[in-house]
């Protein structure tokens, strides 16, 4: 049997510091407008493909069972980091895996998006990470088939947030109306860092989002992740080792 610590220097129980809210990335393909709770329970095989195939996981080592997708594990040890999340329900795809967090060093959600993009050019791929040390860093993203697409990333209400792709652009394909960007508080016009980004990239997804729930059900696998993501795992989780 294959060592998953074969990349970590931290031993499996060293306590990890900072957590996790969203980490998230949605792959849905058409048709768009579908009720995540009338769509087809999860598949096993399925899931554990997607897992096996995306671009932070180097081996799928373990099958854990499955869980609600809203429950999203809360990394306390260093062991934890290695558990993913992933779903395939019909026409959507969703993976939840801690290697997706940042504290501002690099933007692998948005890596990871685009590399599905090669994947999935007709799909909608919607991405939510916020990690938390004290304060948090979030990035977001909403990539649609014609092109449109937005990203930010950055620390909301106290720090610089870059923003890249055009927000205006993705509401209009999306047909969002000012009124519905007034319910959920957001204005696209304001500074980038004043702004929670992951409302309104949620309305790309609609009905189709498959992380509030408990139900849908989603697989839970523990793997190896590749060198380069378990090398800054520990950077941002288990600084100074």
């Amino acid at each position: 049997m294959s060592d998953i610590t074969d990349y970590w220097t931290a031993p499996p129980d060293r306590m990890v510091h900072g957590g996790m809210g969203q980490c998230d990335i949605t792959v849905l393909q058409p048709p768009f407008d579908v009720d995540v709770h009338n769509l087809p329970a999860n598949a096993p095989a399925r899931a554990r493909e997607f897992a096996r195939t995306f671009g932070t996981v180097e081996e799928v080592y373990e099958d854990l069972g499955v869980r609600a997708a809203n429950e999203v594990p809360y990394p306390a040890e260093r062991t934890d980091l290695d558990v993913i999340l992933a779903g395939a329900w019909g026409n959507v795809l969703g993976i939840s895996d801690p290697a997706l967090a940042d504290s501002g060093d690099d933007t692998p959600l948005l890596y990871e998006v685009g590399r599905l993009r090669e994947r999935y050019p007709d799909a909608r791929i919607v991405g939510r990470v916020d990690f938390d040390r004290g304060e948090s860093h979030t990035e977001d993203i909403v990539w649609l088939p014609d092109g449109a697409m937005f990203h930010a990333s950055g620390w909301p209400g106290i720090g610089p947030c870059e923003l890249t792709g055009d927000p205006h652009a993705v509401a209009a394909a999306l047909g969002i109306t000012d009124r519905t960007l007034q319910d959920i508080d957001v204005d696209l016009d304001a500074d980038p860092e004043e702004v929670e980004w992951a409302p309104f990239v949620s309305l790309a997804l609609g009905s189709a989002d498959p992380w509030p729930w408990s139900q849908p059900e989603v697989s839970v696998f523990r793997v190896r992740h590749t060198q380069t993501h378990t090398r800054r795992m520990e950077r941002l989780f288990i600084p100074g080792d």
